[in-house]
C-alpha cells in the first residue's frame, strides 16, 4: 500500500480527523432536535456530516418542511455542543505522531473545514496544536463550502503547492468529494461514515488511523 506519489503537502480536514467531535456533534444536534419538537434519526445526523452550516440548513428545510425551527435548532445545537465539547474533546489517534512525521520531513500543512475560524482557534488551543499548522481555511474564506472544491483549493494556495501535489486527509464522503474535485490526492480515514464504493473510487487509499497515514508518508 503506497500513495502514487510522495506529497509536497498535506491539507487536514478537521473535525472526525484530527478531533473526534463528530459524535459530540450527534449528540448535540439529536438533543437540539428534540428540543424543537423535531426527531431526529442517525440517518438523518450521518447525511449533514462534512457539510457546511447553509448546505445542511437547507437539507433540514427540505427534510422537515419549512415550518421547521431552523434557527431556534441552531441554537440549541450550538448550546448543548457547548456544554459537552470542553469536557469531552478528544484527539483522534495518530494525530501528534503524523504532525512529528511532517515536521521531519519539513512538509506544510493546512486545515480545510467547514468549522469556523473561532471553533479550529478553540479546539486547537485546547490540545497545544496552535503552532502545528501553517494554515487554517475555515468557515468564511471561500465562496462554496465541500463538496465543492473551494475549501481545498483555497489552502493549496496558501501553502503555495499545485494541488496535484497535495494530499489531502478526511473522514467524510462529501469532504472526500471536495478534495478529489480539487485534485488531490485523498486518503480517507472513516470515522461515523464508511467509505462508498464511490468514496472509495475517488480515494487514492482508505486507512484505519492516522497512524496508517504516518507510515504512508514516511516512506
Amino acid at each position: 500500500m503506497k500513495l502514487p506519489r510522495r506529497p509536497q503537502a498535506v491539507i487536514f480536514d478537521m473535525d472526525g480527523l484530527i478531533f473526534d467531535t463528530e459524535q459530540l456533534y450527534q449528540e448535540a444536534i439529536m438533543a437540539a432536535a428534540d428540543e424543537v419538537g423535531q426527531p431526529m434519526t442517525p440517518d438523518i445526523f450521518r447525511a449533514m456530516i462534512g457539510r457546511p452550516w447553509l448546505r445542511s440548513r437547507e437539507f433540514l428545510v427540505g427534510h422537515y418542511g419549512p415550518a421547521f425551527a431552523v434557527d431556534s435548532f441552531r441554537a440549541a445545537w450550538n448550546r448543548h455542543f457547548d456544554l459537552i465539547v470542553d469536557a469531552r474533546l478528544a484527539l483522534k489517534p495518530g494525530v501528534v505522531e503524523l504532525l512529528d512525521a511532517l515536521d521531519q520531513l519539513a512538509l506544510p500543512r493546512a486545515i480545510a473545514t467547514s468549522s469556523t475560524h473561532h471553533t479550529v482557534r478553540h479546539h486547537l488551543s485546547a490540545h497545544d496544536l496552535t503552532g502545528r499548522f501553517h494554515h487554517v481555511v475555515a468557515h468564511g474564506d471561500y465562496a462554496n463550502g465541500k463538496p465543492a472544491p473551494d475549501p481545498y483549493l483555497k489552502a493549496a494556495g496558501l501553502v503555495g503547492i499545485n494541488p496535484v501535489c497535495c494530499l489531502a486527509l478526511e473522514d467524510s464522503h462529501n469532504g472526500v468529494r471536495s478534495a478529489a474535485a480539487a485534485g488531490m490526492m485523498t486518503i480517507m480515514v472513516p470515522d461515523l461514515l464508511e467509505a462508498t464504493d464511490e468514496i472509495t473510487e475517488l480515494c487514492a487509499l482508505v486507512v484505519p488511523d492516522l497512524h496508517a497515514v504516518r507510515g504512508l508518508v514516511s516512506r
